[in-house]
Formats: structure tokens, C-alpha cells, sequence
């Protein structure tokens, strides 16, 4: 066959991240306090715009159990445009690295049986999950396990730990395991060491191996450190095949690891949380729903001071500069009526699906994820996930990130003694009712884990007995054995 030059025509698509959709997803992850610091930016960079007054409009009432759809909010030419949503998976293996979903942060609460205290958090430096995000473009082999690696960062605790279920979220990724797995190892290869283990042993094998001291007596100390917890000193070294001056040199470098490396971040002073969308009782039974104005400015273009420099604008130089400046203006005010509206969309469906929680606290949960919301509003998944990132939602029962109304769900048969079979019941509400039961133990009748799978499962919780420990563990509370020895030891005292 010859070989020569020739012309082809070929017809093809691809999406093109333009400038102005990498701003519009970057002003979707922003949380109110973080796009003030970026609107002050833009004030200072662009003259022809200006603060203007706070808008009224953008509130939403959802009844129980119908709902009324939002207002929509118009942008400053009187138009109207559909929220924000970017098609676009992270998962899409054709993607760039730069393109996958990283804004699932790890939110540290709602791991407990209680919704978190976020009253207070930390601020100053970056946070665990920035830390992480920003190391994980430079380890990936491709924007697919950059992407599982990120979501496997958003199920990490405030102190580093993963608290997630790998078969769980292999479900929910519609992933093999072991492409879970080869994320979490690379989770665990980030600094610092010892992050994403999932347990203490996990976490100080970690980072003995970073020091080179993970030999086979070390990893016998590491793996019995309950047997260290309880000072038998004289097992511990028969089991490490080690004399008195190698046991104590194991025992200090032991002691130089951090068993909870990720509390090194999101530090500094304490800064109280602005809420992003006010849910408040509404109009016969329904809940209102408004985003927080008093963070919120309003932008507006200056058309005074526009005309004022288009008179002055003699060159065509400076004309294509003033031009410029006022479609990054106006640009700028479509975004955020755009990302308004997109964010009052994604809280009314939470609200809506939620209900339960907004009347009867925590144990009331339905489980939900980031496709049962995207699904509903018609939006991309990886959008709802910006949308609910490092964002808070206040209402009656407290302030709460909105990644906490997202969790796993378990079955749900019919409690005992009813005829009607329950509904899924989340994984938040059965943690709280774990919390329930233990707290309510009396006297020396401590509930073992078997004991609270028989009493969960007459309340319609299908559960095993590994889930409830897992769960168990996750709120903190210890074994039946370990708050026996707890219970005895403060009656001796």
C-alpha cells in the first residue's frame, strides 16, 4: 500500500471547558463566606461593578406533602435561566484530570448517632479534605481513580480516618471492589501518613512503614495494642521475640506517630458558620426556604459610571477593554442568579425528602444519596455534589452541613406487633438509635451487639451483627466488654 500525504475531513464532538463554565462550577462549590472573599475580588478588579441592594426574591415554601415550586430568580437584563448544572460525570474516564468531581469534602460529622455541633469550626489554613484534593491530581493514573480517590476523601473523619463501607460505596459508584480499594491505597499514600486507615493499627502500621520500622516485631506490637492498653508488658515482648532495651526503643518510636494525623488541618481559631439557605416553618404545615441574604451581596453593573467611561473611550484599544469589562460584569450576575437558584433547588428537595427530619429530629431519616436529588431536579449528580459542598442549612433543630442529610440506607421490615412493612430506614437514624439503647442500659445490664441486633430488628431494622458494630464504633461508643470495664472501674472510684 502507498504511503503519502492526504486530506481528510472528519466530523467529531467533544466538551470544551470554556473560561466561563470553570467559574461558574468553581462559584457553585463556594460556600456564602468564601464567594464574598471572591466577589470583593471582583469589585476590585472590575470598575463597572458595584454593591447593590440585597435581593428579596428566591424564597421557596414547601408543603407537607405537596410543594410549590421556587420563584425563579431573573438576572439584571429581566431574563430568565435555568440553573446551573454542569453534564459532566466524574467518573467519565475520557475526562481530564482536571475536569473530575473533586468537591465532595470530607464534612467530619453527622458520623455520630446526634447531628454534629456546627456551631463552631475551625478556620484558618486548609482543611483535611483541601490538603488531600490538592495532592491527589500529582499520585493519580487517570481522572477515573482520581475521581473514586476524591469521593473516598468525602468518607474520612476529622481526625483522618476512612468511616466508610467499601462494598457500600462500591454499590453506589457501580465500581468493583477492588478499583475501591486500589483508591483507598492511594488515599493512604497521601500526606500525612496514616490517613485514610481504618482503624488505630491501620494508621501506626502506616506510618511505621513510611520510616522503614515496619519489621515483623513491629508489626506484633502494632497488632496487639490492646494487649499494650493494658500494661502487660511481659506478653507483649514474648510476642515480639524482643528483650527489655528493643521493646523500650519500639515503645518510643511507637510513641512519635500521630494516631490522629488528619487533626494536624483545619485548625486555628474558631469561627462561627454562616448558614447558606434558612429553612423556617411555613404556611400550613410547609417549611420556607431562603438563602441567607445578610451573606449574600448583590452585584450590579454601574451603568452611570459605563456610560461615563464609554464617552471617554476614543481608541479602539480602550473601547475593546471597556467591552470587556462589562460582559465579565454582566456575566458575573448571570452566574450567581444562576447558582441561586440552583442551590434553593437542591435544599427544596432535601427539605421534601427530609421531611421526617425536620419534624421529628434525627430518627426520623429516610436514606438518601446524591442520584435519588439529581434524579428528581433533573441535574447531573456531580452538580447536587457542588451544590451541597462546604454548605450549611439552618433550621429549627439546628445548623447542619448539607452533606449530613445524605447517608446509606438499611432495610426495613415491619416492627413487631405492625402489619405494614416500614420503609428504608437511614443509616443516621439507626446510628441514633444505637445511642438510645446504650444510653438507656441499667445497672449491669449491658447490651452486647448481638443483644441490640435482636432489639433493633424489633423495631423492623434489618441489620447483622458486624453492621451494628460497625456503627456502634462510629458513634464512639465502646464494646459491651469495654463499658463494662468502664461501668466497674467508675464504681470503684
Amino acid at each position: 500500500m502507498a504511503l503519502g500525504p492526504r486530506l481528510e475531513i472528519r466530523q467529531s464532538q467533544s466538551l470544551v471547558m470554556t473560561p466561563q463554565l470553570q467559574q461558574a462550577i468553581k462559584l457553585l462549590a463556594l460556600s456564602n463566606l468564601e464567594l464574598e472573599t471572591h466577589i470583593a475580588q471582583a469589585l476590585e478588579a472590575n470598575p463597572l461593578l458595584e454593591m447593590g441592594e440585597v435581593s428579596r426574591e428566591g424564597g421557596e415554601e414547601l408543603g407537607v406533602p405537596g410543594e410549590r415550586e421556587a420563584e425563579p430568580l431573573m438576572d439584571s437584563t429581566g431574563g430568565e435561566e435555568a440553573p446551573l448544572d454542569v453534564e459532566r460525570s466524574a467518573l467519565d474516564p475520557e475526562a481530564a484530570p482536571g475536569d473530575a468531581d473533586w468537591s465532595r469534602a470530607a464534612d467530619g460529622g453527622g458520623a455520630g448517632g446526634e447531628p454534629p455541633d456546627l456551631e463552631n469550626r475551625g478556620s484558618g489554613g486548609p482543611t483535611l479534605a483541601e490538603h488531600l484534593l490538592d495532592q491527589i491530581g500529582a499520585v493519580a493514573g487517570d481522572a477515573r481513580e482520581a475521581a473514586i480517590a476524591a469521593r473516598l476523601v468525602g468518607e474520612l473523619d476529622e481526625a483522618g480516618y476512612f468511616i466508610g463501607d467499601i462494598m457500600e460505596l462500591a454499590v453506589e459508584l457501580d465500581l468493583p471492589r477492588a478499583e475501591i480499594e486500589r483508591g483507598l491505597a492511594l488515599v493512604q499514600s497521601l500526606d500525612p501518613t496514616g490517613v485514610g486507615a481504618r482503624n488505630l493499627a491501620e494508621c501506626l502500621a502506616l506510618q511505621a512503614l513510611e520510616a522503614d520500622r515496619y519489621d515483623p516485631c513491629m508489626a506484633r506490637l502494632i497488632a496487639n495494642l490492646d494487649i499494650l492498653g493494658r500494661g502487660d508488658v511481659a506478653r507483649l515482648k514474648r510476642l515480639c521475640d524482643v528483650d527489655d532495651e528493643d521493646f523500650a526503643d519500639m515503645l518510643a518510636e511507637l510513641r512519635g506517630y500521630d494516631p490522629k494525623p488528619g487533626l494536624r488541618f483545619g485548625g486555628g481559631g474558631e469561627a462561627a458558620v454562616v448558614p447558606d439557605v434558612l429553612v423556617s416553618p411555613g404556611r400550613d404545615g410547609g417549611w420556607t426556604i431562603a438563602l441567607n441574604e445578610d451573606s449574600l451581596p448583590r452585584l450590579v453593573v454601574n451603568r452611570a459610571y459605563y456610560l461615563e467611561l464609554k464617552d471617554g473611550c476614543t481608541d479602539k484599544r480602550s473601547q475593546a477593554w471597556l467591552g470587556e469589562q462589562l460582559g465579565e460584569a454582566n456575566w458575573l450576575i448571570r452566574a450567581l442568579d444562576q447558582r441561586a437558584r440552583t442551590i434553593l433547588k437542591v435544599a427544596g428537595e432535601i427539605v421534601k425528602r427530609q421531611a421526617g427530619f425536620f419534624r421529628e429530629g434525627v430518627t426520623a431519616m429516610k436514606p438518601l444519596i446524591l442520584r435519588d436529588v439529581a434524579e428528581a431536579i433533573a441535574m447531573h449528580e456531580s452538580t447536587v455534589s457542588r451544590v451541597t459542598s462546604n454548605k450549611f442549612l439552618s433550621c429549627p433543630r439546628g445548623t447542619f452541613e448539607m452533606k449530613f442529610f445524605f447517608s446509606s440506607g438499611v432495610g426495613r421490615s415491619a416492627p413487631a406487633g405492625e402489619d405494614a412493612a416500614g420503609d428504608g430506614a437511614s443509616s443516621q437514624a439507626v446510628k441514633a438509635r444505637i445511642r438510645a439503647l446504650v444510653e438507656g442500659e441499667q445497672g449491669g445490664a449491658i447490651l452486647s451487639d448481638e443483644a441490640l441486633v435482636a432489639l433493633l430488628k424489633a423495631e423492623g431494622y434489618e441489620l447483622a451483627r458486624r453492621t451494628v458494630a460497625k456503627y456502634r464504633e462510629a458513634i464512639g461508643i465502646g464494646s459491651s466488654a469495654e463499658r463494662r470495664r468502664a461501668r466497674k472501674l467508675a464504681g470503684a472510684l
